[in-house]
């Protein structure tokens, strides 16, 4: 059974940098598309970054450019640096994964599937 356990979560203000980790715990071989996803108060959950098992990567627009997706060689952790961030980013973010190599990181960002496994998520606050 995957697990996934995000953390560094806080708040910040305008402008500043924060990195949110994904801890992945029971790990199976396999390939995997993961991704962040945030949902913030009264709105519906979006996903905002994605990395297939190669290493590609995709990115909404509201964070394109300001943040970024990594995981380690170890395929322990999944990363998220948030860099200039802005109070609309304000949410929880849950980090995910899909089996599979069948979906790429833009259909993660745009398109409809499952998602295999969710965490339990960290709320970043952006104060302005």
């Amino acid at each position: 059974q995957v697990q996934f356990v995000e953390s560094g979560g806080g708040l910040v203000q305008a402008g500043e940098s924060l990195r949110i980790s994904c801890a992945i715990f029971g790990y199976t071989e396999g390939n995997y598309c993961m991704g962040w996803f945030r949902q913030a108060s009264g709105k519906k959950r979006e996903a905002v970054a994605a990395i297939d098992y190669e290493g590609s990567t995709s990115y909404a627009d509201s964070v394109k450019d300001r943040f970024a997706i990594s995981k380690d060689a170890g395929k322990k952790f999944l990363y998220l640096d948030m860099n200039s961030l802005k109070p609309e980013d304000s949410a929880v973010y849950y980090c995910a994964a899909v089996r599979g190599t069948w979906l790429s990181p833009q259909l993660m960002i745009s398109g409809q599937y499952d998602v295999d496994y969710w965490g339990e998520g960290t709320p970043v606050t952006i104060s302005s």
